[in-house]
C-alpha cells in the first residue's frame, strides 16, 4: 500500500511540474493573441505627439496589433487628386513604421471600401472626384443633414459592380500597404446601407448578400496576391432584426447572409458598443476569426475582455485560434483623443474613450497575467 501511495504522490508531482513548466512557457500572445488599437491617423502636425503615445502608452500596456484608420490623409503618388489636403507624407509614416516595429506592434491601415463615401453633409475624396462611382447619384446631398431622413441617407457607398472602381481603389489599398510595410489591410465596410439599389444599373435587382459578400471576395482575393489578409467590420454579417442588436450593428439589408459566402481568412473586427453580445461566438462557428471592439463603455469592455478568454479556455482546439482578441476603437480623431488623454480637452464626452482605454488594457494585462 505505501508503495502504491508513493506512486501516486509520485505521479501527481510531475503532473504538477510538468502543468507549471508548461504555464510558465506562455506568453500574453498565447493568452490573448491580439490586443489592439485602434484609432485615426495623425495630422502631420499631431505626428509626435502620436509617437510619443505610441512609444510611453500603448507598448508599456502590451498593445500588439495598431489599425490606423488612414483614408485619404496620405499624401498618394498613384491618384494625387484623392489626397486630402494636408496629409501624411511618405517619411511621416516611415516614422510611424519605425516606432512601431521598435515596440513589437504590426500596423494595419485602413481605407473605408464600399461604404462610408459620405458622412454628414460631406461627400468623400472618392465619388467627390470619381461621381460615376456613386451607387446612389440620385441621392443628393442635404445641406443640412438630420437622421432619420427620407432617403435613408447615412453614408454613401460606392457601386462594386462598377467597371472602373477596383483600378482606382486597389492602387490606392496597394501603395498604402507597401508604405506601411504590412502584412493587413481593413477595408472597413461598415455600417453599409446602400449596396444593390434600384436605381443602379449594374446592381439592380440583385441579391445583396451576394453583392457584398463579392466585394469582400474581390477585395480579399486582390491583397492574397501579395500575402496580405483582409480586416473588417462585422456588423453586416449579422442578422440586426432577428437578434435585437438594431440596424447599426447588425444587418436590416439582408446582407447578413454573406457570413455564408466570404472567404474564412478574413479577420472579423466585431463592434458592440454599449452590451457585451455574445456575436464572437457566431463567428467562430461560422469558421472566421474575429476579434471584439469596444470604444466608450469601460463596464462593457471589461466583461467583453472577460468573455474573449473565457471563449477561449472554453472552446474546442479548433474554434480557440478563432478568438483573437480585442481591439479597442477611437471615433475621434487623433488630436481629439490625446487632448483628453493628456488632460488638455474638458468637452463632454471625450474623456470617455480614455477611460474605457485604459480600463479594458488594465483587464487585458490582468488577465494575461493571472494566466502566465
Amino acid at each position: 500500500m505505501k508503495r502504491i501511495l508513493f506512486f501516486l504522490s509520485l505521479v501527481a508531482a510531475i503532473g504538477a511540474n510538468a502543468q507549471q513548466s508548461s504555464k510558465s512557457t506562455l506568453t500574453p500572445d498565447d493568452i490573448m493573441p491580439v490586443r489592439g488599437f485602434c484609432i485615426a491617423a495623425p495630422s502631420p502636425a499631431g505626428l509626435d505627439r502620436f509617437i510619443k503615445f505610441i512609444e510611453g502608452e500603448l507598448a508599456p500596456r502590451n498593445v500588439n496589433t495598431l489599425i490606423l484608420r488612414v483614408d485619404f490623409n496620405y499624401q498618394f503618388e498613384s491618384y494625387p487628386n484623392l489626397r486630402d489636403s494636408v496629409a501624411l507624407t511618405k517619411a511621416d509614416v516611415k516614422r510611424i513604421v519605425s516606432v512601431c516595429r521598435k515596440n513589437n506592434i504590426r500596423i494595419i491601415p485602413q481605407i473605408n471600401l464600399l461604404g462610408h463615401q459620405s458622412w454628414a453633409g460631406d461627400i468623400g475624396n472618392l465619388l467627390r472626384e470619381y461621381p460615376e462611382f456613386d451607387e446612389t447619384p440620385d441621392i443628393k446631398m442635404p445641406e443640412k443633414y438630420a437622421w432619420p431622413n427620407p432617403d435613408g441617407l447615412y453614408c454613401k457607398s460606392y457601386c462594386p459592380l462598377h467597371p472602373d472602381v477596383h483600378k482606382v481603389v486597389f492602387a490606392l489599398v496597394d501603395e498604402i500597404c507597401n508604405v506601411f510595410e504590412t502584412d493587413a489591410f481593413h477595408a472597413g465596410m461598415d455600417e453599409v446601407f446602400y449596396i444593390g439599389e434600384k436605381q443602379c444599373p449594374r446592381c439592380s435587382g440583385r441579391d445583396k448578400a451576394e453583392l457584398f459578400a463579392g466585394e469582400v471576395r474581390t477585395i480579399r482575393d486582390h491583397l492574397a496576391l501579395n500575402g496580405r489578409q483582409l480586416w473588417i467590420w462585422g456588423d453586416r454579417l449579422i442578422d440586426g432584426k432577428t437578434t435585437g442588436i438594431g440596424e447599426w450593428e447588425g444587418s436590416f439589408n439582408n446582407t447578413h447572409r454573406a457570413v455564408d459566402l466570404i472567404p474564412k481568412d478574413v479577420m472579423i473586427c466585431d463592434w458592440h458598443y454599449e452590451r457585451p453580445d455574445q456575436t464572437p461566438v457566431m463567428f467562430t462557428m461560422k469558421g472566421l476569426s474575429v476579434v471584439t471592439c469596444p470604444w466608450r463603455n469601460p463596464e462593457s469592455a471589461v466583461l467583453q475582455a472577460r468573455d474573449m478568454i473565457k471563449f477561449r479556455d472554453h472552446s474546442t482546439p479548433q474554434m480557440k485560434e478563432r478568438f483573437r482578441g480585442m481591439v479597442h476603437t477611437i471615433w475621434s480623431p487623433a488630436e481629439t483623443f490625446l487632448d483628453a488623454y493628456y488632460g488638455r480637452s474638458s468637452r463632454p464626452g471625450d474623456d470617455d474613450q480614455v477611460k474605457c482605454f485604459k480600463a479594458l488594457f488594465d483587464e487585458i494585462n490582468s488577465l494575461t497575467s493571472a494566466s502566465l
